[in-house]
């Protein structure tokens, strides 16, 4: 029964931290250098540092068939495209404000962040 107690203990510790405390490093976009690749149910990286004023060119690769990975959305700035399979695709980000912008799916199951600073 012990067992049992730590073990439940040590999974809620995991959601905590994985849903609430979890922050996955920001990379810098370097003049159109970074591909984010979508793949396993996540963008890699899933949060991209760019800086502010100054419009950005972002690569994405879609290497997941799931239906869900097709659509790319960043609602604050109204950009919806279509990535294509294994290909890349270059979204034209617009010189941004500095703040944080969410970029998913259409069900919000993939999600990342765009950090302009």
């Amino acid at each position: 029964m012990l067992f049992i107690n730590i073990a439940g203990i040590a999974l809620i510790a995991l959601i905590v931290w994985w849903f609430w405390l979890y922050k996955p490093a920001e990379r810098q976009v370097e003049e159109g250098e970074l591909v984010i690749t979508v793949e396993n149910g996540t963008y890699s990286p899933s949060r991209i540092k760019i800086s502010k004023g100054k419009p950005t060119e972002l690569k994405f690769l879609r290497k997941d068939q799931s239906p869900c990975s097709e659509t790319l959305l960043i609602p604050e700035v109204e950009i919806s495209e279509t990535l294509p399979s294994n290909k890349l695709k270059p979204i034209q980000i617009p010189a941004l404000e500095p703040g944080e912008y969410d970029f998913h799916c259409q069900m919000q199951m993939y999600r990342g962040k765009i950090v302009v600073g």
